[in-house]
């Protein structure tokens, strides 16, 4: 059994679906803000130190699933796992977003795409040596990710 429990709020000025980035990509200078539960204040200590996170959080908007998508960045059916909709069997978003500052348990943040009032599950630091791959295949992104950020939600995985 798998018990995953919120560790914090995230808060960002998008309220609606529509309209928001799809990726941090498009979130550029887009500022929010993570207000960590108490119980896990301690946990932040030497965050500070880098410059971004990753956040992974619960798309608690997201009900129901479905095996194939249209997702944001084309307009042919993908399967789920080809894409980073937020209608998925567990509902679970990653984004890495620029860490400004830490303060009584609050992280402030920008270049961020999620909606407001979204529950964070976990925090990990963004290391480049880690997480940065240098040879890539994007499939059937390739032709679209230039087009990242100026895409924005339209509502169709409400």
């Amino acid at each position: 059994m798998i018990d995953a429990k919120p560790i914090g709020v995230i808060h960002t000025p998008f309220s609606k679906l529509e309209g928001m980035p799809i990726q941090p990509a498009g979130a550029a200078g887009v500022k929010g803000t993570v207000e960590m539960l108490e119980e896990y204040h301690a946990g932040l200590k030497d965050l500070d130190g880098f410059s971004h996170i990753i956040l992974l959080y619960h798309f608690h908007r997201s009900q129901g699933f479905t095996l194939h998508v249209v997702p944001f960045m084309d307009s042919q059916a993908r399967g789920v796992f080809a894409t980073r909709a937020p209608k998925r069997p567990n509902p679970i978003g990653l984004s890495v977003v620029q860490l400004d500052r830490i303060e009584d348990g609050i992280l402030y943040v920008q270049n961020v795409d999620i909606l407001d009032g979204t529950p964070l599950l976990d925090i990990k630091p963004y290391v480049p040596q880690f997480d940065r791959q240098t040879e890539v295949r994007t499939g059937w992104l390739d032709h679209a990710r230039k087009t990242v950020s100026k895409r924005q939600s339209d509502g169709r995985f409400k």
